[in-house]
């Protein structure tokens, strides 16, 4: 996992390495100041010269300076490599989403996907800047530090013996009691942002119901209980700073008091103010980097989660991927379903379609009628390959739609939803989603096939008019027309278009079902409809029921044997055949 996270940090490995050596040289030095210092105290008590006392006080100066040019450095360096880090990572994570099938995404939810690429990829960019700059640092820090106190203090620094280890016993178990909390939150942060999600994409609905003081009171609830488990956290992690305090005061007291005995008594002939100093500077140093540490080592914990949720994304594989030298040309839109049965997932007790055996001659048009939850959606996605059928076989063209090519086939499949999404932009940036070469003649000609022109001429900018995120500025039926002429661009040899008229009124969907008739005879058109009048001109009509096929045939025929089209229709006209 950390192999494949880190293969991320691609072109930003030389300002992390840079970060290293920088860091490197910030920590040298700043031991090395306390050394001099030392020197420099004990020269002012045995009546140097001052020009000595300059030399010493210049290099100090001229120490500092280097120190905090490299600290500055290597803060640039650092905050370059670790965003740099989180934008590819961001960028391979928004990648290989693209590259998932349905079944893929319904492994993961919309929310989930979006806490992944901000917060926990927040998360990781805070980790990889710790672990390159403070993790570094902070190890360092401590070995030099402690070196250095024996080399200044001797025996006296062996006080770092008894403070180091529990100060660390402390630190450690402060984590590893913090950490559970911190791995709760991230499950939680997914049903907070499900709660958004849905709250934006139904206010409408939320305004029709009146129902904003259940949305505030749900959201409420739901970041009341992050809140609740940050602080149970953060009180516990807040223990940190009084162990330390403790660790450093009693580390300071102890130096102060025997130092000072050594001193006056002159028992210790090496240590004088100056050692003293340097020994009471090396504590702090030391005891800070492991306070550092304690908080790397929370912060890491604490990403580890995130770290998992990343790779969960990076590492599934797509359920559906081109065959190696697959078929790159369609030569018909004819369909065939060949003792198809399918289900969404190997889990399932029971199949979403059983013994599906349809043959669709190219250029048909075809119409779908059955209940909720009988599998009309399920049926027509198989054909693009947006899944694979568990048994049995789809075939477009005569070729078994496995062995095509998946860019090739679904070029050749444009599908209409009853709830398509338009993209915020203007309407001829939204068309050429369809086809990103289209001429300007080419989108009105799609569009009075789906009557859509003349109200897109009525809109004040015409074509060049601006669509709101969603297509919330036009209505249900002007955004079906709009993502039909968007479908017509492809020049599909298969049209399907999933209960896509259902906003507009019945002479509109009768205009829109002509002009297909007329201008693209050779395309095959497959309608899946709730209302009879959409397909009772159908070269074919398909009745599915529970997922299975009741009765095939046309309009007459259907009335006359399938129960439920005759149910149907019956409720729809009154049982008027003239209507």
């Amino acid at each position: 996992m950390i192999k494949r996270l880190l293969g991320c940090v691609r072109e930003y490995k030389l300002p992390s390495i840079l970060t290293l050596i920088f860091i490197i040289g910030e920590v040298i030095i700043e031991v090395l100041i306390p050394f001099i210092t030392a020197d420099l105290v004990n020269s002012i008590k045995a009546g140097a010269e001052m020009s000595e006392l300059l030399k010493t006080g210049l290099l100090l100066a001229l120490m500092a300076v280097v120190s905090l040019t490299c600290g500055g450095v290597a803060a640039f360096t650092c905050a370059k490599a670790s965003a740099g880090f989180a934008k590819n990572l961001r960028g391979d994570l928004f990648r290989k989403i693209q590259t998932y099938s349905f079944e893929n995404i319904d492994k993961f939810s919309t929310a989930s996907l979006v806490t992944r690429l901000t917060t926990d990829i927040g998360n990781v960019q805070m980790s990889y800047m710790m672990i390159i700059r403070t993790a570094i640092r902070s190890p360092l820090m401590f070995i030099f530090s402690i070196i250095m106190a024996y080399v200044m203090g001797g025996a006296l620094a062996t006080t770092f013996v008894v403070v180091v280890p529990v100060l660390i016993t402390g630190l450690l178990l402060v984590s590893r009691k913090a950490m559970p909390a911190f791995r709760r939150v991230f499950k939680k942060y997914d049903r907070l942002n499900e709660s958004i999600e849905e709250n934006v994409r139904g206010m409408r609905v939320v305004k029709g119901f009146s129902r904003e003081n259940y949305e505030r009171e749900r959201f409420g609830a739901a970041s009341e209980d992050i809140a609740g488990d940050f602080t149970k956290a953060e009180r516990i992690v807040a223990l940190n700073t009084p162990i330390m305090q403790v660790c450093l005061y009693f580390n300071m007291v102890f130096v102060l008091t025997f130092g000072s005995y050594l001193i006056i008594s002159g028992t210790g002939s090496n240590i004088d103010v100056g050692q003293l100093s340097a020994m009471l500077t090396y504590g702090m140093q030391i005891l800070m980097s492991l306070m550092m540490l304690s908080m790397i080592y929370v912060i890491l914990t604490m990403s580890a989660e995130s770290f998992k949720r990343i790779y969960e994304v990076l590492g599934e594989e797509p359920t559906l991927t081109s065959p190696a030298n697959g078929k790159t040309e369609v030569k018909d839109g004819s369909i065939d379903f060949d003792s198809v049965n399918f289900k969404y997932s190997k889990k399932a007790k029971r199949n979403a379609l059983s013994d599906i055996n349809i043959h669709i001659r190219s250029g048909m048009t075809v119409g779908i009628i059955g209940g909720t939850g009988s599998s009309k959606t399920s049926l027509v996605q198989l054909i693009p390959r947006l899944y694979d059928a568990t048994e049995g076989s789809v075939k477009v063209g005569g070729v078994d739609v496995r062995e095509y090519d998946l860019r090739t086939l679904r070029d050749s499949v444009s599908m209409v939803l009853q709830k398509n999404l338009l993209f915020s932009g203007t309407i001829k940036e939204n068309l050429r989603w369809g086809n990103g070469e289209a001429t300007d003649e080419e989108l009105v000609e799609a569009c009075k096939l789906a009557q859509a022109h003349d109200f897109v001429s009525s809109f004040p900018n015409g074509y060049d008019t601006f669509i709101e995120q969603g297509g919330t500025n036009v209505s249900g039926g002007q955004k079906q027309r709009l993502c039909i002429a968007r479908a017509l661009l492809k020049k599909p040899k298969i049209l399907i278009l999933d209960d896509s008229t259902s906003a507009v009124d019945t002479r509109t969907d009768a205009l829109i079902r002509d002009g297909f008739k007329k201008f693209i005879p050779e395309t095959t058109k497959i309608i899946i409809a709730q209302r009879i009048a959409s397909v009772e001109e159908a070269d074919m009509i398909i009745v599915l029921d529970k997922g299975e096929i009741s009765a095939v045939g046309k309009h007459e025929e259907l009335l006359k044997t399938s129960e439920i089209y005759r149910e149907v229709y019956e409720q729809q006209t009154g049982g008027n055949d003239n209507e």
